[in-house]
């Protein structure tokens, strides 16, 4: 069993994470960093898109509004 995970390991050091270490040890930062960008471009792209969906649903008056679960809100 213990080579089995092993196995796992050398997969994922040796062969998956090869490109990332060829990232880690440019000079440029950019590129280094280019990871991060296209994460945070789809972190933005699906806030603007969740918030846009939002609105839609807010504009059409869907929600029900009426305060009945507590008396004082």
């Amino acid at each position: 069993m213990k080579s089995f995970f092993e196995g796992i390991a050398d997969l994922f050091v040796n062969v998956l994470f090869a490109p990332l270490d060829f990232l880690r040890f440019t000079d440029s930062w950019a590129l280094s960093n280019i990871l991060n960008w296209i994460f945070m471009l789809i972190g933005s792209v699906a806030f603007v898109y969740w918030m846009l969906q939002l609105k839609k649903y807010n504009d059409n008056g869907e929600e029900d509004k009426s305060s009945t679960s507590h008396s004082y809100l």
